[in-house]
């Protein structure tokens, strides 16, 4: 009977010793998972990564990882002159492998989504007149201006952000011969999206414009 207690209890001292390596383990990889998001450029500060395999160690030695998330506010977009911070930025990856004893990672597949201020989003669009960009139902951005305001469609077109069938509304409709160029669709591109990511989809919400990525398969991040 004490055998079979010895037993358990030094089952349980392993247990506990192998439970404790793998959390050390996955802290690790979550580490420099990160430091690989920044020095890629993904991120301008570094992320929180949370590693989901459970076991770590099982997964890591075969050598893929199937449930990797990144969460940052240090994201940043730029059309080239202007430069907005994507908030809430959430990058969901599978079938990761790490390189190079840990300090890059190759991703099999992901996608990210975050939000953009309407008001960082109007320094894109203020050669079109939309300045103040607002929500305006769904799939819909207005813009006030003198005795009225701009209604359009807001959508992405591969990597580019697109207002389009814009409409003067109220009072200002009254001036649709005079703001002909008011009326012409505005787009900008996303020239300084991070390495492996595309825009699927741009769409409005009360609180800013959500964009939804896609991650190339390949795409690597790291030194």
């Amino acid at each position: 009977m004490r055998g079979a207690v010895k037993l358990l209890i030094g089952l349980g001292v392993v247990g506990g010793l192998l439970v404790a390596a793998d959390r050390v383990a996955v802290g690790v990889a979550e580490d420099q998972a990160a430091d690989a998001a920044v020095s890629s450029g993904w991120m301008t500060t570094k992320p929180d990564v949370e590693i989901g395999d459970i076991p770590f160690l099982t997964s890591a030695v075969a050598g893929e990882l199937d449930e990797v998330d990144l969460t940052s506010d240090g994201m940043t977009l730029t059309d080239g002159k202007d430069r907005v911070t994507v908030h809430a930025f959430r990058a969901s990856l599978s079938r990761v492998k790490f390189t190079d004893s840990y300090r890059g990672v190759t991703v099999g597949h992901g996608d990210g989504q975050g939000v953009v201020d309407y008001k960082d989003l109007s320094k894109f669009l203020a050669g079109g007149g939309l300045l103040g960009l607002e929500y305006a139902g769904p799939g819909q951005v207005k813009a006030a201006m003198p005795g009225g305001g701009i209604e359009g469609k807001l959508h992405a077109d591969g990597n580019d952000v697109v207002v389009d069938n814009l409409q003067l509304t109220g009072a200002a409709s009254a001036l649709k011969g005079l703001a002909g160029d008011r009326l012409k669709p505005q787009r900008f591109r996303l020239t300084g999206l991070p390495k492996g990511l595309s825009l699927a989809e741009a769409t409005p919400e009360p609180g800013g414009v959500r964009l939804r990525f896609t991650v190339a398969a390949g795409t690597t991040l790291g030194h």
